[in-house]
């Protein structure tokens, strides 16, 4: 497949992955609409987001907003790395690679994005404010800070927001 079918493709096969995350919470979901803005609409007062890249998808189900992004890691060049990540924001980050550095935090930025339906016009207002450790980080927009959770696997990062909950990361 190409083009718009094979985005379709994807897309029914992440909201399979979040209609499986919303089995495995007990937070049953089995419709899974979009608003007029592309916005995922709640479901059974659920929310869900998912994301997805040619060789995986993600999908997540929670009782508060959220958002989920999936990237997978390759070397990106330095003109991009400085467009998304200010100088005040790589000083938060020790001793990492530079490609997972920039994954760690464009996956967290659409993360946030994600969960406040703003969209990527919201990116240049999206920033770092700490890194807790190698999975976790703290991330400002509008004023309210948000936890991120990363996850590493088969070369990809995945990053969910998850303020007031453990994540519970399931390959299938």
């Amino acid at each position: 497949m190409k083009g718009k079918k094979k985005v379709a493709a994807l897309s029914q096969f992440a909201r399979e992955s979040a209609r499986i995350s919303s089995l495995k919470a007990k937070l049953y979901v089995d419709i899974f609409e979009k608003d007029a803005l592309g916005a995922p609409r709640s479901s059974n007062g659920f929310c869900w987001s998912v994301s997805h890249k040619l060789d995986f998808v993600a999908g997540v189900v929670s009782k508060e907003k959220i958002g989920i992004d999936l990237e997978r890691i390759k070397d990106i060049s330095d003109a991009l790395f400085e467009r998304i990540i200010e100088p005040e924001e790589k000083r938060h980050f020790r001793n990492q690679d530079k490609n997972i550095i920039f994954f760690r935090v464009f996956t967290a930025k659409e993360a946030v994005l994600k969960k406040t339906r703003d969209g990527m016009r919201g990116l240049p207002k999206v920033k770092i404010k700490e890194v807790v450790d190698d999975e976790n980080l703290v991330v400002q927009y509008l004023g309210k800070k948000y936890l991120v959770e990363n996850f590493y696997f088969d070369g990809y990062l995945a990053s969910v927001t998850k303020d007031h909950f453990n994540v519970q990361w399931t390959l299938e």
